[in-house]
């Protein structure tokens, strides 16, 4: 067996970055911007009033100026301001030049075409320089996850189509008899295909393009029939059968296929039965069957895998400390991943860390990380969680 480190390492070197292709900004926001883009344009284009007043030179306090016209959002005056006049200006709209300051409405009382400015006059300008935002020439820089402010950036750069790396084609195989679809009935035997549904729901959300294939049964026709459905993805996924049980094919139709294997088990738990390799053009990732072994090795390993395939950096799942609510007993020689429930009031990690219990898995927000034969732990202690 390997470490969790060791394993993501060899998972990291199975994958590189794919291509890029450009999509309209209004279907960006998600994506991952492919490499850095450079603003069209100042922001804002010209000097710009901050507030609702009167723009005017050489203000002083009790002063009176002539109105002689208006400006507002996309609509310039198109004169210049000169000494003892105003133009009434918006938010937004162009300062006219000559123009130095914007009074604002409440520091100004009219008479007519005359304004007059109180004694107290507020002390900023109300002006906002061309280009204080950003320049034409400014580099947005990826690679990055868009969002929505950024799209909002780039849309007043004048970024109207955006790189973003191309989404990994992820086929996902669920195997054995056992199965069912969601809305089938199954006999007394069988159970319904979880797995599947909620891996396909992880990396869809983080980036992913998956595809769910039909359930492979335990024979290897149906295995090489299932295979050859995933052979054009980026990333073949298959979810159980990769032990060494009788029925358990996985590895054996994946070598017949010309998987070279990288690795085969992991020093954790849940998921110490995992396998990875390549076949042909694909990366293949072989997970355990147990559903919550399945969904944790879809967060320490596949999510990961799937950030580089994106351009990002290859790194493990964040970590961050808590601080535990409860004892906990000593663990064992593997790493453990336990569910757990962080709070503002502390870390909770639940009693029961059986890999088949998804209503658990369905209850925790973080994974609590026990390294090998970690000893016991106070209630107060720090633990390093990872949140899912």
């Amino acid at each position: 067996m390997i470490s969790t480190a060791q394993a993501l390492a060899h998972l990291f070197d199975l994958v590189g970055t794919l291509p890029s292709e450009n999509i309209p900004l209004r279907h960006a926001a998600g994506r991952t911007l492919a490499h850095t883009v450079i603003a069209n344009r100042d922001q804002p284009p010209f000097p710009a009033s901050a507030m609702d007043g009167y723009a005017v030179c050489n203000a002083a306090a009790g002063a009176s100026f002539t109105v002689i016209g208006e400006a507002a959002a996309g609509h310039a005056f198109g004169g210049e301001v000169s000494q003892g006049n105003a133009v009434r200006i918006f938010t937004g709209a162009p300062v006219p030049k000559g123009a130095d300051r914007v009074i604002i409405q409440e520091d100004v009382t009219c008479a007519g075409d005359i304004i007059t400015l109180c004694a107290n006059l507020n002390a900023g300008t109300h002006i906002r320089p061309a280009g204080g935002d950003f320049t034409n020439g400014t580099a947005f820089t990826g690679p990055r996850i868009l969002s929505a402010s950024d799209i909002a950036l780039l849309a007043s750069m004048n970024i109207a189509h955006v790189p973003v790396t191309r989404k990994p084609v992820v086929a996902i195989i669920a195997t054995g008899d056992e199965l069912v679809q969601p809305g089938e009935t199954p006999n007394a035997a069988q159970i319904i295909a979880s797995n599947s549904y909620g891996l396909a729901a992880l990396l869809d959300a983080h980036g992913a393009q998956t595809r769910l294939l039909p359930i492979a049964r335990d024979t290897v026709p149906s295995l090489e029939i299932a295979f050859d459905l995933a052979a054009d993805a980026d990333l073949i996924i298959t979810i159980g059968g990769a032990s060494v049980g009788d029925h358990d094919l996985v590895g054996q139709v994946a070598m017949d296929k010309g998987m070279d294997r990288a690795f085969y088990k992991v020093a954790m738990r849940p998921g110490k039965p995992l396998m990875a390799g390549r076949i042909g053009s694909s990366a293949m990732i072989g997970l355990p069957g147990n559903p919550v072994s399945a969904m944790v090795c879809g967060h320490i390993f596949v999510l990961p895998v799937i950030r580089k395939m994106l351009g990002l950096k290859a790194v493990a799942a964040p970590r961050r400390t808590a601080k535990l609510l409860t004892n906990l007993g000593a663990n064992g020689p593997r790493e453990h991943y336990m569910r757990a429930h962080i709070s503002e009031d502390g870390l909770q990690v639940y009693d029961r860390q059986d890999s088949a219990l998804l209503s658990v898995l369905s209850q925790a927000n973080c994974l609590a990380v026990r390294s090998p034969n970690d000893g016991t732990r106070d209630s107060g202690d720090l633990l390093e969680i990872i949140d899912i």
